[in-house]
C-alpha cells in the first residue's frame, strides 16, 4: 500500500509532470508565466482544486451516477475555483490580478478533469490525495522554473511570489533583456525548449 501511495505521488513529479509530460493545460501555462510569481501562484491555485477535488470525488465516487458523473465533477471543480479566487483576491491581491481570468477557467483545466476522471473516480481517498499532490507539485514547479527563466532573460528580473520583493538586474547593470521571451512568441520558444530537455533527460 505504502509502496502504491508513494508511486502515486512521484509519477507526478517526473514520469507524467505536466505540462512537459502529458503536455496538457497549456493555455494557462503559456498566458501566465511572463514571471516567476504568475507560475507560481498559478500552480498554487491548481493544486488546491486538485487536490481538493481529487478528496471529495474519491469520496463520492459510489455515490454520483455515472450518466452525470462529468456534470457533478464540473461542479465539485468549480466550487474550489470559486473558494480559491476569493482567497487569492481576499490576501493575495496582486497575483490574484495578474493571473486574471485564468483562475476560474481552472473549472475547465484538462488536468484536474481528467485526474477526477481516470483517477480519483477509481481509487480511494489515499491514492487520489498522493496523486493529486505529486501532479500538483509537479505543475507548480513546471510554471515556476518557465516563468522564473521568461522573466531573468525576459526582464533581467524575479519577482518573489507572495512576498512582495522583486530583484532588478539580476544578470548585471550591462544585461540587455530579450523582451520577446515574456511575450507570447517567447512563451512558445520557452515551452519548445523545456520540452527538449525533458526529453533527452527522459532517454537518459
Amino acid at each position: 500500500m505504502a509502496k502504491t501511495v508513494v508511486q502515486e505521488f512521484t509519477k507526478g513529479l517526473w514520469a507524467e509532470i505536466p505540462p512537459f509530460r502529458l503536455v496538457l493545460g497549456l493555455c494557462p501555462t503559456l498566458a501566465v508565466t511572463m514571471s516567476l510569481e504568475g507560475g507560481f501562484g498559478m500552480g498554487v491555485a491548481f493544486s488546491f482544486v486538485l487536490i481538493l477535488s481529487n478528496i471529495f470525488i474519491s469520496l463520492l465516487k459510489n455515490v454520483i451516477p455515472k450518466q452525470v458523473r462529468l456534470s457533478c465533477y464540473i461542479i465539485v471543480i468549480a466550487t474550489f475555483v470559486t473558494i480559491v479566487e476569493f482567497l487569492l483576491k481576499a490576501y493575495a491581491y496582486p497575483i490574484y490580478d495578474k493571473l486574471g481570468i485564468f483562475i476560474p477557467l481552472i473549472v475547465v483545466n484538462c488536468i484536474v478533469l481528467g485526474r477526477a476522471e481516470a483517477f480519483a473516480a477509481k481509487n480511494g481517498v489515499v491514492a487520489s490525495i498522493a496523486d493529486a499532490l505529486g501532479m500538483g507539485i509537479g505543475y507548480t514547479l513546471s510554471l515556476s522554473v518557465l516563468g522564473a527563466f521568461r522573466e531573468i532573460f525576459g526582464a533581467g528580473s524575479l519577482t518573489f511570489p507572495f512576498i512582495n520583493y522583486s530583484i532588478h538586474n539580476i544578470l548585471g547593470s550591462s544585461f540587455k533583456p530579450f523582451a520577446f521571451l515574456v511575450q507570447a512568441p517567447g512563451a512558445f520558444i520557452c515551452l519548445g525548449l523545456m520540452l527538449c530537455v525533458m526529453n533527452m533527460l527522459g532517454k537518459k
